[in-house]
């Protein structure tokens, strides 16, 4: 965990030093001092230009924080012998993230902040390390059930939090609103996932 949680400085670093060639939205930043975070009467009427740098580090993050969520499901996908619950939850996932992945990146692209790099995969944020993704690859039956659902919580409780730091800090209000949804949503499927680690 360790290992993880100095990735994870690491790459908030990496993405405070990429903002800073993003366009100026008012200077707030997504650890600013309390009550500085949002600006209380934004004067653009336009959405997608109405960001900080908050909104920014939350679609810069939860894309490859998705995108290792289906590779995750895909590997589940493609074995045999494999609960049809999960399967479905698998589905469910892939399902849900890819269109929010596409939202992303295209807020990105509207605000010119870029997209990230392909290092930023498996670092913090309750990412799988390659090993753990090594080890999800050569399960089977059962256990690949067990390690898939054991990984997928840990993998969304990072998202929760990434989620619940845009909730707190982000200006745009689509950008919040995803924020709840992923929050709500992968909250409901962790404790899915809990009931189903249950009945294996």
């Amino acid at each position: 965990m360790n290992t993880r949680n100095a990735a994870t400085a690491a790459l908030a670093l990496g993405i405070a030093l990429t903002l800073a060639g993003c366009a100026d939205s008012g200077g707030t930043g997504p650890w600013s001092m309390p009550g500085m975070d949002r600006d209380p009467n934004p004067t653009s009427t336009s959405a997608s230009a109405d960001f900080n740098e908050a909104d920014v580090m939350f679609a810069m993050m939860m894309i490859p924080h998705h995108q290792q969520a289906i590779d995750m499901a895909d590997a589940i996908l493609a074995k045999d012998r494999i609960d049809e619950k999960v399967v479905s939850l698998a589905e469910n996932i892939k399902a849900a993230q890819q269109p929010e992945i596409d939202q992303l990146q295209r807020w990105l692209e509207e605000w010119g902040a870029g997209m990230p790099g392909m290092d930023e995969r498996g670092h913090g944020g309750g990412m799988m390390s390659d090993d753990d993704m090594a080890a999800l690859e050569a399960a089977t039956g059962v256990e690949a059930s067990r390690l898939f659902l054991e990984q997928m919580i840990v993998h969304h409780e990072g998202a929760i939090e990434m989620a619940q730091a845009e909730i707190d800090r982000g200006q745009n209000a689509d950008v919040v609103e995803m924020a709840q949804n992923i929050k709500d949503s992968q909250t409901a499927e962790i404790a899915t996932m809990q009931e189903l680690l249950a009945q294996l």
